[in-house]
């Protein structure tokens, strides 16, 4: 099944240059099925992340040891509500979540305004989806989830695994870090439309009017992943109290901080026509500072409570 998991992995990503390409060219040649294609893709995105996600979560609860990340993360002793956790336990396997939320957020937008803003869509699918293809490299050819243990030409079946750090293995791990991924994730939809707005040199508030539900959402995800973060370190010896200013947890304020800021300015270009350079700083910087966040709680670039995988 790891075979079925990888493939579905690298034709994500080939469908991911397709929507680029095909939404571009569509675009700027006036060739509305190409566009159309294009937005299909980002349907076939999600199905097949939703496949390799649903193989990856069958082996850590089924323990197929044979796999690297099953192996690290996972182990009999454990109860299958935090084997199923040990989705995001680790590197490979949250940088997959992230893909798959981000697939399922592209769908429902695209899915929403296949009738609307034909002028602005196919430049914020093509955004969308080099944020996806970007993710699908790390983790269809970089750091796969559907890696095997080799030793030499043979695979090993180590029998059992290494399972969960004990401070993950708590009831929080199995809600924090979705919310707030879908907190992080989700202003990639924000950004997209803000940059196709930029692209097409439009003016008018069309994106603010669009977005403006998905930020109060994401934003929502982010303070509510944030106050789950705080019990639980208040809850886990060793970690702080409810704030250790903690870099991994000051990541995860910085984004919160600046959609703050940005769903209160948007009123102000709604009402008054004001702020409009302003909201797209602030549109740009929170994703840019969403990003920022999973860099440092996934690869271990700073010493923290946070960083439990290894670059």
């Amino acid at each position: 099944m790891e075979n079925l998991g990888a493939l579905a992995l690298i034709l994500a990503f080939c469908f991911s240059i397709y929507a680029i390409v095909a939404s571009v060219v569509g675009k700027l040649k006036s060739r509305p099925f190409l566009v159309a294609s294009a937005e299909r893709s980002v349907y076939g995105i999600s199905i097949l992340l939703t496949v390799a996600a649903g193989i990856l979560v069958y082996s850590l609860i089924a323990g197929d040891y044979r796999l690297s990340y099953v192996a690290q993360n996972s182990n009999r002793a454990m109860p299958w509500i935090y084997k199923f956790a040990a989705w995001w336990g680790g590197q490979s396997g949250s940088l997959l979540l992230w893909a798959w939320l981000l697939s399922l957020y592209a769908t429902i937008i695209t899915f929403q305004n296949r009738r609307k803003f034909r002028d602005l869509m196919p430049y914020t699918v093509a955004i969308l989806m080099a944020i996806q293809c970007f993710f699908l490299i790390l983790i269809a050819f970089v750091v796969s989830p559907f890696e095997v243990l080799a030793q030499g030409k043979g695979v090993v079946d180590v029998g059992d695994g290494q399972g969960l750090n004990p401070l993950l293995q708590y009831w929080t791990m199995v809600i924090h870090p979705p919310i707030l991924y879908l907190g992080y994730v989700g202003f990639a939809v924000p950004f997209a439309f803000a940059m196709a707005s930029l692209i097409t040199r439009r003016k008018d508030d069309d994106w603010i009017h669009t977005t403006r539900r998905w930020s109060l959402v994401t934003w929502f995800f982010q303070g509510t992943g944030i106050l789950l973060g705080a019990g639980w370190a208040y809850a886990v010896l060793g970690w702080g109290g409810y704030w250790g200013w903690d870099p991994v947890e000051n990541a995860s304020l910085l984004p919160w901080l600046t959609s703050t800021a940005f769903l209160h300015s948007v009123m102000m270009q709604e009402k008054k026509g004001m702020m409009k350079i302003w909201n797209m700083v602030l549109v740009a910087s929170t994703f840019y500072l969403c990003i920022f966040g999973t860099t440092l709680t996934r690869t271990g670039l700073v010493s923290s409570v946070h960083a439990f995988a290894q670059s």
